[in-house]
């Protein structure tokens, strides 16, 4: 996600990681304004070893598509091969883990056309 500090609430910083019984479940990677495809397939490496590690029995992908580039609301400039990334990767995490248990659900995005390419591109990659 953008960095909170350069995008409304503020919130996902790094240090946000859980508390009480939640604590070190939950993972923020703040992204600069401008991110791109480089930076985020770098990002995904970390991200990918805190999934693993947690052993999930479930995986739900909130897939919102306002980090592709010319959303009129975020700074971030991905391309869905970002996103078909992340839903390829993850389901195959679901493979190993969780009986390939992946619900994919929608989000952010306030470009007709990103939503378009963004959403073909997950599908695709989950039904791979």
């Amino acid at each position: 996600h953008e960095d909170g500090r350069y995008l409304y609430p503020g919130t996902g910083k790094i240090t946000e990681t859980g508390r009480g019984d939640a604590a070190g479940t939950k993972l923020n990677i703040p992204m600069p304004p401008r991110a791109d495809d480089a930076l985020f397939l770098k990002m995904w490496t970390h991200l990918e070893t805190f999934i693993e590690k947690q052993q999930p029995e479930f995986i739900i992908l909130q897939c919102g598509v306002d980090s592709l580039d010319g959303d009129p609301i975020t700074d971030l400039a991905y391309s869905e091969r970002s996103h078909a990334h992340a839903a390829r990767r993850l389901r195959e995490i679901a493979d190993r883990h969780c009986g390939g248990r992946v619900l994919a659900l929608g989000g952010g995005g306030y470009n007709l056309d990103n939503i378009a390419r963004g959403w073909t591109a997950v599908v695709a990659a989950l039904a791979e």
